[in-house]
């Protein structure tokens, strides 16, 4: 029995020997994290103060992008709307002389007594004013005795067709259309043939 127990010692210390070794092998791993960790934390650190810079280089182009554009888009508005007033003050420059003409008219109808010189007067300054109009790209549709196209023209009544010809033709022009461009400003109002 006390051979037994020399030899559950002996074993013990065997045991207590190792663990020592292993315990001084781990704490010298231990040893080696703290250093390769203190090396990867200032590698860890270096790389997130580049991502941080990177971030805010980034945050500012951004900002400097959606400024820019900001600026871009008022720019944009407000030449647009210096485009439509000088748009709208040239046609109304042109038609200025224009009214000119018809005061002229007026006048010279309440001092004359010739009808013949009157309506030529007429005549002169309604063409004055439509090529006012087509100087600015005002267009008159064309529609007497054209084919009914519902894209160009406005039926607003049918009449009973004298021949067979003017069956889907247009009789008679109540009000005359116009295109600015290829844009409508005003259907033509036309009385179409049945």
């Amino acid at each position: 029995m006390k051979k037994q127990k020399v030899y559950n010692q002996e074993v013990a210390e065997d045991q207590h020997v190792s663990s020592g070794s292993e315990a001084a092998a781990e704490a010298n791993s231990a040893d080696d994290n703290v250093t390769d960790n203190g090396t990867a934390t200032a590698d860890t650190m270096a790389e997130e103060r580049a991502s941080v810079d990177e971030a805010a280089e980034w945050r500012d182009k951004y900002l400097r992008l959606q400024a820019e554009f900001d600026n871009f888009r008022k720019r944009t508005l407000r030449e647009k709307m210096e485009l439509v007033e000088s748009g709208g003050a040239d046609v109304l420059k042109a038609m200025l002389s224009v009214l000119d003409d018809v005061y002229r008219a007026v006048d010279a109808s309440q001092k004359s007594d010739d009808i013949t010189a009157l309506r030529e007067g007429n005549k002169l300054v309604a063409q004055k004013f439509a090529e006012a109009l087509r100087q600015r790209g005002v267009t008159e549709i064309e529609a007497a005795g054209k084919e009914f196209d519902a894209d160009l023209h406005e039926a607003v009544a049918k009449f009973p067709a004298a021949s067979e010809e003017q069956k889907g033709k247009i009789i008679d022009v109540v009000q005359r259309g116009y295109k600015l461009g290829e844009k409508i400003l005003r259907y033509a109002k036309v009385v179409v043939g049945e």
